[in-house]
């Protein structure tokens, strides 16, 4: 066989073999294994994801459930500060009048009372 004859054989033999694996490269089935390969490799990672991700929402509620708790109750406080003016001025004054016992008790006691001379009752 003549050279150019040899090399027109070979060059029609590669483009078969080329257009054959391009073909195959390209089947949907191919494809579709690639897809089901990745998917199979990257869900596990994915369903952590997923689960990490609900943990910290989980978290964040109930963060959030404190915090308006919290809110809530510096609203009621800030509300109440009548009843706490109220109560302070009654402490004051029950203090005031602690005060006033003890002043009270304590000149009574320091006066000496009459003592009943002996043999007299």
């Amino acid at each position: 066989m003549e050279e150019p004859e040899m090399q027109l054989k070979v060059k029609k033999v590669t483009d078969k073999f080329t257009e054959s694996l391009y073909v195959l490269a390209n089947e949907p089935s191919v494809a579709l294994f690639r897809l089901q390969e990745h998917v199979r490799r990257s869900l596990p990672e994915l369903a952590q994801h997923k689960s990490d991700m609900q943990s910290w929402e989980e978290q964040s509620q109930g963060a959030i459930y404190t915090v308006e708790y919290a809110c809530s109750a510096i609203k009621n406080m800030t509300d109440s500060s009548v009843y706490f003016k109220s109560i302070d001025s009654l402490l004051k004054t029950s203090i005031a009048l602690k005060e006033q016992l003890n002043s009270a008790q304590g000149r009574s006691s320091s006066t000496p009372q009459p003592k009943n001379p002996p043999g007299t009752s």
